[in-house]
């Protein structure tokens, strides 16, 4: 069945992507799956545009008054209609209502059948799988305030039972370009963890770029708040610091941080969360998943569609094709990535960091472990630069003092006691 794309298109976006295919920038099957359309009618477009570039629509006309559907189509309408209602029964799921567009997209993703939104509606009235959902009005999102990718991503954490089958809830980071809304980075972890976010912005800054700010809210990952955050800092983590490990590496980096004033100020990156929610939830359900790395395969498929092939409500536009528009516009402030001086590589910028006092026997103490290193200057201060191995159980402890850099060890890190940083 064809699709009607002038409900998800404008005439604007589908003449961009017909103009980049004439100038080699997008292969057809790329136009194909983000218009959800074969190939005979991905030409139509193409001839109507070729003939009429001013005056090209996509404006669809009627031609019959009834259609109808294939049988094979029409069972497995039912049987996605029927999956749905069982979970929605099962008062243990944390799934609620009918998604119509998600059984439309799992109707091609599974099946290989293009199924109109509206027939799926029109079916789940007749079989009686319709609820009616009153909304409350929707509460956008700030006003677009950045004009650039990488003027401002948004990073966040989320924790959700994301599969409804697993023994526990998982923890989503994500990153998120403020201009183009496009996800830059995504992942489900155990824990809420320093070490997580280290890795995310590492990925990010090494893919993209640095960028010019990143906001995020007051958790203790990222914000040292007195009262709230220094009984944990001078018991357990010994140490005066008042920078979480997060903000040092980015402060490294010369990116700036600015903290949300409340959960409404974090709209943009809280729609994603809801979008993803909803998809992988429902995927989770239907495949029986009980394990993080199983969701994180879906996940990684759920974030492809959300940057390449949804219309976001607020921009109109697919988030990766507004952000490659800014960078042919050189609308662009990402900067290249590099290591500092005088540090020697990406281990000692990612990593955790921690100041000590050598002692008279050359070694200094770290979760009262004693590691003695050459050239050790007695009762200096020097900078330990600790990047951990999670696969080996390995760290490796770097041994800064005056910008030189005097020894490196390997330490098991449960010696480390890396736990106190929420590792």
């Amino acid at each position: 069945m064809t699709e009607h794309i002038h409900r998800k298109f404008t005439n604007e976006q589908v003449k961009d992507l017909m103009q980049r295919y004439l100038n080699g920038e997008i292969k057809r099957e790329h136009v194909q799956t983000i218009l959800n359309i074969g190939k005979s009618r991905f030409f139509g477009l193409l001839a109507d545009y070729r003939k009429n570039p001013q005056g090209f629509s996509i404006a669809y006309e009627r031609t019959q008054t009834t259609r109808t559907i294939d049988p094979e189509i029409e069972t497995n309408i039912l049987k996605e209609l029927k999956a749905t209602k069982t979970f929605i029964d099962n008062k243990d799921m944390p799934i609620w209502s009918y998604n119509y567009s998600f059984i439309k997209n799992e109707l091609q993703n599974c099946h290989g059948q293009k199924v109109a939104l509206q027939t799926i509606i029109n079916r789940a009235k007749e079989y009686g799988f319709y609820i009616d959902r009153s909304r409350k009005a929707k509460t956008h999102d700030r006003e677009v305030i950045t004009n650039q990718v990488g003027e401002l991503l948004q990073h966040d954490s989320s924790l959700h039972l994301w599969s409804p089958y697993a023994k526990e809830k998982w923890w989503l980071i994500t990153s998120l370009d403020d201009f183009s809304r496009r996800i830059l980075y995504a992942m489900l972890v155990p824990r809420d963890l320093a070490w997580p976010h280290i890795v995310a912005i590492q990925s990010v800054f090494l893919e993209f770029g640095l960028p010019l700010s990143m906001y995020v809210d007051s958790d203790s990952i990222f914000r040292f708040v007195r009262g709230r955050d220094e009984l944990r800092y001078k018991h357990h983590q010994l140490t005066d610091e008042s920078t979480p490990q997060w903000k040092q590496v980015v402060y490294d980096c010369q990116v700036k941080v600015i903290h949300a004033l409340s959960p409404q100020a974090k709209g943009k990156i809280e729609r994603p969360y809801g979008w993803l929610q909803d998809h992988i939830v429902r995927i989770c359900a239907r495949n029986n998943i009980v394990t993080i790395a199983k969701a994180n395969q879906v996940l990684f498929r759920e974030v492809h569609e959300y940057n390449y092939k949804r219309v976001h409500s607020t921009t109109k536009e697919i988030p990766h094709f507004r952000y490659q528009r800014a960078l042919r516009e050189k609308k662009n402030v990402f900067r290249k990535f590099f290591v500092p001086p005088p540090f020697k590589t990406l281990k000692d910028i990612f990593c955790f960091r921690m100041d000590r006092v050598v002692d008279n026997y050359r070694s200094v103490s770290v979760n009262n472990l004693q590691l003695k290193f050459n050239n050790a200057p007695i009762r200096e201060t020097v900078n330990l630069r600790i990047h951990p191995d999670l696969k080996s159980g390995l760290s490796e402890v770097r041994f800064w003092f005056k910008d030189q850099l005097l020894d490196v060890q390997f330490i098991k890190t449960r010696l480390l006691g890396l736990s106190t940083f929420k590792m």
